[in-house]
């Protein structure tokens, strides 16, 4: 099994023990670590069965002017961007984040949250690895504060199973 974080996360994959497949032929990712997960599966040669994204950054809904503001906030005040982005994916739980924070440093900060922000799923690849029979697993939460959960799950319930958690937020905890 291999995980990938989330922007400036570490070692969240103790959030998601109840629904990650531990075999050797699965990836999953949470949030930006959804995006690192798929690509790798994309791009692997590798025997790769499971492809689980917890929350994936889904933002090719939303306005220009929404990326561009969150890109700015984050340059102004990265501090105060990060304390509240902490406070926004744990919601509307208090499951206190601060343990998983990972500081990546100003510049891969903002390389990851652009990233994040401007990523593009691709519905061909996204074929591509269903036809080559990878399962794909989507889990979402019901309260979502970062993505928009009804956009979310419209577009990846053609090519995968779609879990939402009710009651639960972007980290999925109640």
């Amino acid at each position: 099994m291999n995980f990938y974080s989330g922007f400036c996360l570490k070692e969240e994959s103790k959030l998601f023990l109840e629904w990650i497949d531990q075999s050797d032929f699965a990836l999953s990712g949470f949030s930006l670590g959804a995006i690192k997960a798929f690509e790798t599966a994309f791009s692997s040669t590798d025997r790769i069965d499971k492809l689980q994204l917890f929350s994936p950054a889904f933002f090719q809904n939303r306005e220009k002017k929404f990326l561009r503001m969150q890109e700015l906030y984050y340059q102004k005040d990265r501090d105060a961007y990060i304390k509240t982005f902490l406070k926004n994916i744990s919601s509307p739980s208090s499951f206190k984040m601060h343990s998983y924070y990972h500081d990546s440093g100003k510049e891969q900060g903002t390389k990851e949250l652009h990233k994040l922000l401007h990523y593009q799923w691709d519905v061909e690849k996204i074929s591509i690895l269903c036809d080559q029979g990878i399962d794909i697993e989507v889990y979402l939460g019901s309260e979502d504060q970062i993505i928009d959960v009804n956009a979310t799950k419209a577009f990846f319930l053609p090519f995968a199973e779609v879990i939402t958690i009710k009651g639960a937020g972007h980290i999925l905890q109640i």
